[in-house]
Formats: C-alpha cells, structure tokens, sequence
C-alpha cells in the first residue's frame, strides 16, 4: 500500500506547464474527450515487460508485443469506437509454477511460447462537455475477445468486460485524467463464472514545448472478494512517459513500473500515433 500511495504522489506531481492534448500512448487512462466527428486515430508500438507473471497458467518470464496495434473511430462528435490488438506476443520462460489452473493443458516447445494477442473493441462517449468550471464527463466500456489460446499459456479462452466512467480536466496548463469502474474477469476453469473488481486509473499530461509532453499515471484494480481466484489478483501500474508531436504524427516512448508481485518488474514501451480525417459523418 506504500509503494502505491508513493506512486499517486509521484503522478500528481507532474503537473505545471503549458496545456496537454487528450491522453494518447504511452497512457492507457481514457480520456473523456473522443477522436472527433469522421476522424481516424491510429496507434501502433512495441512493448517489453520483464518478470511478468501468468498465474492462469504459471508461467514467468519476459513479455514481448508487437506490435501493439489501436484504432479509433469517430462516429460523431461525442462517440468513438475502438479496437486494441497486440497482434503477436512472445513469453521468454524464466519460471513455471506448478499447479496453476491451466498447466495440464499447456503445449509448450521449450523455453519460449507465443501467440496471438486477444482483441479489445470497445466504445466511448463524452456525456457532458468540459467548461471553465466543470470537467468533461464520459462513459467507456471495453470487452476483451480470447484471440490467445490457453494451450501457449498466454489466453485463458474466456471473455471479460471492462466499464468505467471517465473524467478529465484542464487547469491553467494541466491535463488531468481520472477512471473509475467496474472489471468483469471470466474464469477458465468454471462455467458461467466470474470475478468482479474494481478498476481505477490516474493521469497527468505536462507540455514542456509547443511539441514535447511529459506524461505519467497510475493504474490498478482492486478485488474485495474474500476468495481471490488465480487471474484476479489486485494490481497496480505506474507509467512514465514522454510525446513528441511533428507533422501530424505523435512519436512516444515510456518505462513501466509494476507495484505488486503480480505486475512487471519493469516494462519499456514505444511507438506512434496518427490522427486525421477519414470519413464524413453524415
């Protein structure tokens, strides 16, 4: 709970500077504020994790996506669909832990294994518009298709639904973003059975120039269950990062800090993003 309460205090005090756009990568809090009417945003990067942990089926090793793939839709000025891919993932082995729920069925060929990454298409819509003494409000929700088969150990064949009301808030030069919801997590090995937890995330955007941002949050979920599950545990991630803007084309790099035995011991994450106009909304 320290390293947590550390971690909030570290992504608030980012704040000062010049005013930052709507949140993009490296952030994964969503931003109240959509794409815009017949507008496209395209995101794709490469992400690296070491000492992740799978306790579905108890590997541990170093995580590699890519590339992480995202597309945004506007359908109208306060709606946008969107669809996350990280379209293949690698697992370098380091560790197997006995009698994890799907171990018996892995099909592992020696100290790696990969596969597809799982599909998230989702939606979001902007509720009420941000003013000079109110925030924008918005509502986002997210289901996680099971593309990753659970014989590589790096699916678990079932689905889950993400839900979260948004919030975000321009003062004098700050972006300031804030999510709070609801995690459903389907279990693999129990029919029609789910693990409920409660999600919540914290961003701050800084402009150091007309161009370059400084950004960070905190992420994490919460599960009050007196039975925690393997899959279900409590998490939390801090993200630093920086963007640079130039002709349209947003470059980002950031480093990942993972605050539970659960999480990454530290991840590294890059790439880019493209927004423009792509269709007309009738």
């Amino acid at each position: 709970m320290t390293r947590i309460l550390t971690s909030f205090i570290l992504v608030l005090g980012l704040a000062a500077a010049q005013p930052a756009l709507a949140q993009q990568r490296p952030l994964k809090t969503e931003d109240p504020e959509t794409v815009g009417s017949g507008r496209a945003l395209i995101e794709a990067g490469l992400d690296y994790n070491r000492d992740v942990f799978l306790p579905v089926s108890g590997l541990r090793g170093n995580h590699l996506t890519m590339p992480a793939f995202g597309l945004s839709l506007g359908v109208s000025s306060i709606a946008e669909i969107q669809i996350d891919w990280g379209i293949y993932q690698q697992l370098s082995i380091t560790d197997q832990v006995a009698g994890a729920p799907l171990a018996p069925i892995l099909q592992l060929d020696g100290d790696s294994t990969d596969d597809f990454g799982d599909i998230h298409i989702g939606a979001k819509v902007r509720l009420v518009s941000e003013t000079a003494h109110r925030p924008a409000i918005g509502s986002w929700f997210s289901t996680r298709l099971p593309n990753a088969g659970n014989e590589s150990g790096l699916g678990k064949d079932v689905q889950d639904f993400s839900s979260a009301l948004t919030i975000g808030k321009t003062v004098q030069s700050v972006r300031v973003v804030a999510n709070i919801g609801v995690l459903m997590i389907g279990r693999p090995t129990e029919a029609v059975a789910q693990d409920d937890l409660l999600i919540y995330g914290l961003s701050v955007a800084r402009a150091v120039s007309a161009n370059a941002e400084l950004v960070g949050e905190f992420v994490g979920r919460a599960n009050f269950a007196n039975i925690v599950t393997p899959g279900a545990e409590d998490r939390g991630l801090l993200r630093f990062g920086a963007r640079y803007t130039k002709s349209g084309v947003r470059l980002d790099g950031g480093i990942l800090l993972g605050l539970t035995s659960y999480d990454p011991s530290i991840g590294f994450t890059g790439g880019l993003t493209w927004a423009f106009n792509a269709f007309k909304v009738p």
